[in-house]
């Protein structure tokens, strides 16, 4: 299959299938709905913006791959969730496996998060810019069911998207919230 990648901004990618323009049109309705979606998971899985652009590149490959093969037994969003998590947790693991040339720590990404729009660096985004900090510090399964708490699915479509059990991702939500609030009663 022969396909062109264009990035613009996050919420800007497009695919072009060449071969298929119709799946091509069906993906960008769906990257068109959820494209900030999956920026937010590509995000809470990578510090580092041009890693974070390159994961959510991967990202988009698979759903427009997974697309065809949808089958209509969960949501649209759902699925693409699914997808979009497998792809950070496979890109994480290799990243891991990498020889490590940047030195990167956590007052660096809080640095750079308010150099992006310093006219919009209220408190709200320097707490969020924290928060983030604390969720990529998690355990990757913890990590996964928190940032698809945060995105409002359903304990049932977490634990589907994870393959857990429902009883099991209220643990492990319960852990992580607790895990990222630690130390935060004095903001």
């Amino acid at each position: 299959m022969a396909f062109t990648v264009i990035v613009g901004n996050a919420a800007q990618l497009i695919i072009r299938n060449t071969e298929d323009e119709r799946l091509g049109q069906g993906f960008e309705d769906v990257f068109a709905q959820y494209g900030s979606l999956l920026s937010r998971v590509a995000n809470s899985y990578e510090a580092n913006h041009a890693l974070q652009q390159e994961l959510l590149q991967e990202i988009a490959i698979a759903v427009w791959q997974g697309l065809t093969r949808f089958k209509g037994d969960s949501s649209v969003k759902t699925y693409i969730l699914k997808i979009a998590h497998n792809r950070a947790v496979t890109h994480v693991a290799n990243q891991v496996k990498r020889i490590d040339t940047d030195e990167y720590n956590d007052d660096v990404v809080i640095e750079q998060a308010s150099q992006i729009s310093p006219e919009t660096a209220t408190s709200q985004q320097q707490s969020l810019s924290r928060l983030l900090v604390k969720v990529r510090a998690l355990a990757v399964q913890p990590r996964q069911v928190l940032t698809l708490s945060l995105e409002g699915l359903s304990y049932d479509e977490i634990a589907d998207i994870c393959g857990l059990t429902k009883s099991h991702v209220g643990v492990i939500l319960k852990r992580a919230k607790a895990s990222v609030l630690e130390g935060n009663s004095d903001e």
